[in-house]
């Protein structure tokens, strides 16, 4: 069995609104039950809408977040109550690459400053030459160490971005978005120095993306989250070839096709996000689904195995049928 870099055990992440002085106070489920494992050597994409909780996910499984409930383990050890310095040597295994270059990126400190921060967290001090090394790894050159992050591009502050990441020599990087503040232009070439580093440092990652189409491009392994929770997850080709949910499928459907004048049939799913604030019973995605029935407002399905495959599973009463073989 390859070695576990990640798992979340039903980890469940809720924020406490206060409302005013005669309303009640409430509580945002925004992950609500996620168990996950993240081995050595994968790429797990984690696709949904916006507000279904990826990122904030994501902050937990890097205990920038405590987590409400569950368990977090990184490299095998429970970090779930870890604070503080004793957090340290978690941070040498996982490390985060944020959505916004420009903000994750302190303006008044320069570049070389900005790369020796992680090395001061973990109680060294870094030589120039190490320095270097990191720019070289992510494309950038020793030029780049006295200049500020205004005087770069969004792909260039994200290199550096990825270059702070890498100073500790993590074995895992958790990209929350990292390509969505960037020109489509600039997307291939982040997503093509990602997968170099991977072959290149043995890397594994966790890429957090709405756009399922970035997702194709580097994972291995995909989990579809609605709600705060996943729906299916499984190896990327059997989701892409053959969704089992109607969610991922609704979402699959929108992906242009590469083929010129090849078209997808179209699924529009109506009404509204459910607020997790209060969120449906039962199914969490009945209220959009076209294939809802009197079960799903009742009981709340969970992962199971589909279609025979045993490392695709969908949380569904009536999963879609496989397609049909090709002749």
């Amino acid at each position: 069995m390859t070695e576990e870099l990640l798992r979340l055990d039903e980890v469940r992440k809720h924020f406490g609104l206060s409302g005013a002085p005669w309303r009640a106070a409430q509580t945002v489920k925004a992950v609500d039950g996620v168990s996950l494992v993240v081995r050595k050597g994968e790429t797990v994409g984690l696709v949904g809408e916006s507000g279904s909780g990826k990122s904030t996910l994501a902050r937990v499984a890097t205990r920038l977040l405590d987590p409400t409930s569950g368990r977090v383990q990184i490299g095998g050890k429970d970090v779930t109550k870890l604070r503080g310095r004793r957090l340290r040597p978690t941070r040498r295994t996982v490390q985060m690459v944020f959505q916004d270059p420009q903000a994750s990126l302190n303006p008044r400190q320069s570049v070389g400053t900005i790369l020796s921060t992680p090395f001061r967290a973990q109680g060294t001090r870094p030589t120039r030459a190490q320095l270097i090394e990191l720019l070289e790894k992510v494309g950038l050159s020793a030029e780049h160490l006295e200049r500020y992050p205004h005087e770069f591009s969004g792909g260039q502050r994200q290199r550096i971005g990825i270059a702070r990441a890498l100073a500790v020599s993590p074995e895992l990087l958790i990209c929350d978005e990292p390509v969505s503040a960037l020109d489509v232009s600039v997307q291939a070439q982040v997503l093509n120095l990602l997968a170099d580093l991977r072959d290149e440092l043995g890397l594994s990652y966790v890429v957090v993306a709405h756009d399922l189409a970035v997702v194709r491009q580097v994972a291995s392994r995909v989990a579809v989250m609605y709600l705060g929770t996943i729906v299916e997850e499984g190896p990327a080709d059997q989701v892409y070839a053959a969704p089992a949910h109607p969610y991922t499928k609704a979402l699959l459907s929108a992906v242009p096709m590469p083929e010129p004048g090849v078209t997808r049939d179209r699924i529009v799913l109506t009404g509204d996000v459910p607020t997790p604030i209060s969120p449906p019973s039962g199914c969490p995605f009945r209220t959009r689904c076209y294939k809802a029935e009197d079960i799903c407002a009742t009981d709340r399905p969970v992962l199971e195995i589909i279609n025979g495959q045993t490392e695709h599973r969908a949380a569904c009463y009536f999963p879609e049928p496989p397609p049909p073989e090709r002749k």
